[in-house]
C-alpha cells in the first residue's frame, strides 16, 4: 500500500532494507515515503492510485500542479446589513482557538465558528469540533470551507481599523513561512535527489501542517534530510517541490513531489512541532578548462554506459521495480554543465542503486560533477563483480 516503505531492488544489497531500519530507528512516524504507488503526474495514475487507497471520487480535493489552491467555493452571497455599531464588541468577534479577531471566519455544521486556520489545525488532530466534540468527519472529507458571509461581511464593514491590523498580522506570518533559505521546514525521513520523483505518504498532524502551509504560501517547497542521531538530522539535504497533493477524506495525504535543490543545513529549529533549519543552496563548481572539460565527458559517456549495461542486465524483477518506483534512466544530456547540479542520470543512479544512505548523503553533498562520477562508477563496478544468483 502507499505507506509502505521501498521494496528491495537487489538481494543482499538493498537500499530499501537500510532505509526501513532507518525510519523505524529515526522515529519520525508521521511520514512515509510511498514507493509501491505509481507516480502521481498524471491523471490517469492518480485515478488508479485513488482506486488503490479505496478511496471514494474526491476531485474537489485535489491540489493540481498550477498555482490554484485547493478547490472551493467562494463566499456565499450576503444580503445587505444595517448594524447599530454601538451594539458591536470587537470581542464578540474573537475565535475561540486563536483569541483573535476572526480571519476568513467558517462556521461548521453544528453551529461553531473558527478562523479557517485554527480549524484546519484542530482537524489535523482529531475530526471533532473543538468546542461541542460532534463529529466533523463528513465535513473533513468534503474539506469545504467555506467563508460565512454575513460574519465576514460584518467585520470588514463595521471594523475596518480592526480587521485591517488582522490582516496585516496574517500577512506577516504568511510572509515568514515563505523563506526559501530561513526557517525552511524540514521533513526527517528518507534520501531525495534532484530531478528525482519522491511520493510521501503524510498522515502526522505537524506534517499536515506543514504540507498546508507550503501550499498556501504559494511555495509549494520543503527540505529532506535524513535522520542524525546527534544533530536531529543530516547537514545536508534536497528541496522537494510539490507537484500534487491528494487529500484523503480522513485528512491523511498522499503528496507526489520531484527533487529540487541541493542545500547545506547552516543551523536547526522547530516550528510547531516540525523541524525547520538555515540553509544555503549547493552548486557543482564549473570546470572551464578545455582538456578538463574533455576528460569529465569522457569520464561521463563512459560511467552512463556502464550504468545502462548495469541496469539492462538486473533481474527483469527488480528491472521493473525500479522503473515504477523512479521512472527510466534519463538520456545523456547535451551539456553536463546546463545546471547546477549537474547531469540528472547521476542523481537517478544514486536514487536506484543499493547503498546505504550515509554515502548517498556523502555523494549528495558534493559540489564536484568529477568527484560524484567516480564514486557512482566504483559502485558499479562493485556491483557488477558480484556473481549473478
Amino acid at each position: 500500500g502507499p505507506s509502505c516503505l521501498c521494496t528491495p531492488t537487489r538481494p543482499g544489497l538493498s537500499r530499501a532494507h537500510s532505509l526501513r531500519i532507518h525510519a523505524s530507528s529515526c522515529g519520525e512516524e508521521g511520514l512515509k515515503r510511498v514507493c509501491s504507488a505509481p507516480q502521481l503526474g498524471d491523471q490517469e495514475k492518480g485515478a488508479l492510485l485513488k482506486r488503490k487507497l479505496s478511496v471514494s471520487d474526491i476531485e474537489p480535493c485535489v491540489v493540481d500542479s498550477g498555482i490554484s489552491k485547493h478547490k472551493k467555493q467562494g463566499p456565499l452571497p450576503c444580503p445587505s446589513l444595517s448594524v447599530p455599531v454601538d451594539l458591536l464588541d470587537p470581542n464578540d468577534l474573537e475565535c475561540s482557538l486563536c483569541m483573535r479577531l476572526f480571519y476568513e471566519p467558517v462556521t461548521t455544521p453544528c453551529g461553531h465558528t473558527f478562523c479557517k486556520n485554527c480549524l484546519e489545525r484542530c482537524l489535523d488532530h482529531t475530526p471533532q469540533c473543538p468546542l461541542c466534540k460532534e463529529s466533523l468527519k463528513e465535513y473533513l472529507a468534503c474539506r469545504k470551507y467555506m467563508v460565512t458571509a454575513v460574519l465576514d461581511t460584518l467585520i470588514k464593514q463595521y471594523l475596518a481599523e480592526e480587521y485591517a491590523e488582522r490582516t496585516k498580522t496574517h500577512l506577516e506570518e504568511t510572509r515568514e513561512l515563505s523563506d526559501l533559505t530561513k526557517n525552511v521546514p524540514i521533513f526527517v525521513c528518507t534520501m531525495a535527489y534532484p530531478t528525482v520523483p519522491c511520493p510521501l505518504h503524510v498522515f502526522e498532524p505537524r506534517y499536515r501542517l506543514m504540507i498546508r502551509r507550503c501550499m498556501d504560501t504559494g511555495t509549494r517547497q520543503f527540505g529532506m534530510c535524513i535522520n542524525d542521531p546527534q544533530k536531529g538530522f543530516a547537514d545536508y539535504g534536497c528541496m522537494l517541490i510539490i507537484r500534487s497533493v491528494h487529500f484523503l477524506p480522513d485528512g491523511r495525504s498522499v503528496v507526489d513531489t520531484i527533487g529540487g535543490k541541493r542545500f547545506r543545513v547552516l543551523s536547526r529549529g522547530m516550528k510547531d512541532g516540525y523541524s525547520t533549519a538555515d540553509i544555503e543552496h549547493l552548486e557543482d563548481t564549473r570546470v572551464e578548462d578545455s582538456d578538463e572539460l574533455e576528460s569529465l565527458q569522457e569520464l561521463h559517456d563512459a560511467v552512463y554506459e556502464q550504468a545502462r549495461v548495469w541496469f539492462q542486465n538486473l533481474k527483469i524483477r527488480f528491472h521493473n521495480q525500479i522503473l515504477q518506483h523512479f521512472g527510466p534512466m534519463p538520456e545523456q544530456e547535451a551539456d553536463i554543465q546546463a545546471t547546477p547540479n549537474g547531469p540528472a542520470c547521476c542523481w537517478w543512479l544514486l536514487a536506484v542503486l543499493p547503498i546505504d544512505p550515509r554515502y548517498q548523503l556523502s555523494v549528495l553533498s558534493m559540489t564536484s560533477l568529477k568527484e560524484r562520477l567516480v564514486k557512482i562508477q566504483h559502485i558499479l563496478t562493485y556491483l557488477q563483480s558480484i556473481p549473478s544468483n
